[in-house]
């Protein structure tokens, strides 16, 4: 019960400490914790996302050599990630043109990257709204200060104006708290989302080059068929 109390005194101290920064640190608290929900969010996403992709490809081929495709779109459907899906989509679609199957994989990726990167523009804006927050704050507090200074008519207190200033800069130390983290996290996570859209054109053309490969075979064996006495082979 002490333990939680003391932790409880804690906390509200902490938020009495910060809240003297002024109103303008609301929205910057406010942005924290969009931030933290983001990150949090889009971490399980791409984590979610990940998929060993030689061994994905090997269960994949081998399922398309044995002519077992409804086992290779069930390998694909069971798994999570975007990669597995563009798999399931290129196996679905192979019969079509090939102008319209290359139209229908770009946007099916790029589909799939926006689902993945959702809300990532969002935490770009917190990294660079917040230190600009928190510099507006501090200017604001910074005038608060000096006009103290102006209206005492000389008699000034060095400890009470230090400690005006102090909690002017409290803003711009908090916005620089959101936005350090976030600008991280936003570049990042865009890196992995590049990634992830190489892995997948890279997954589609593999994909359709094995159910070439089989098509091929399927070709040749039955024209090995119908060829007798010559010995001829594709």
């Amino acid at each position: 019960m002490k333990l939680l109390f003391k932790i409880q005194a804690r906390r509200y101290a902490l938020l009495r400490f910060l809240l003297k920064g002024g109103p303008i640190m609301w929205p910057i608290l406010a942005l924290s914790v969009v931030c933290l929900s983001i990150i949090m969010d889009r971490f399980y996403s791409f984590y979610r996302a990940r998929l060993n992709i030689s061994q994905f490809l090997s269960e994949i081929k081998s399922c398309l050599e044995r002519k077992k495709n409804e086992k290779a779109l069930f390998i694909c459907r069971k798994n999570k990630s975007p990669i597995a899906r563009i798999c399931a989509f290129v196996i679905e679609n192979y019969k079509l043109p090939r102008k319209r199957k290359e139209e229908l994989f770009s946007q099916f990726i790029s589909m799939e990257i926006r689902k993945l990167g959702k809300n990532l523009r969002f935490l770009g804006i917190i990294g660079h709204v917040s230190p600009l927050l928190g510099l507006f704050g501090t200017v604001v507090g910074m005038i608060k200060a000096f006009m103290v200074v102006e209206n005492s008519e000389g008699a000034v207190n060095p400890g009470a104006l230090a400690g005006g200033i102090w909690e002017a800069l409290l803003t711009t130390a908090a916005g620089l708290a959101v936005a350090i983290p976030a600008l991280i996290v936003y570049h990042y996570l865009e890196g992995k989302l590049e990634d992830i859209s190489l892995q997948m054109s890279n997954v589609a053309f593999q994909t359709e080059k094995f159910l070439r490969e089989v098509k091929n075979e399927k070709i040749c064996s039955e024209k090995n068929s119908f060829i007798l006495g010559n010995g001829s082979s594709c």
